[in-house]
């Protein structure tokens, strides 16, 4: 187990790798949702300003 972690003397550079690959994984995932919540609400404000008959 201790071979597997240190990975041939490399494992803080392996285990670094995946432990931005994750964080990097879980930022883009927050920033889609708020994206999305952003055009849900821009949706909402123009579907509004139809119905109101603005233009």
């Amino acid at each position: 187990m201790s071979d597997f972690i240190s990975q041939g003397g490399f494992g803080f550079f392996v285990w670094g790798a995946y432990g931005m690959v994750a964080l990097l994984l879980v930022a883009e995932i927050i920033q889609l949702r708020l994206w999305q919540r952003t055009i849900w609400t821009r949706l909402g404000r123009l579907m509004r300003m139809r119905d109101a008959g603005v233009e």
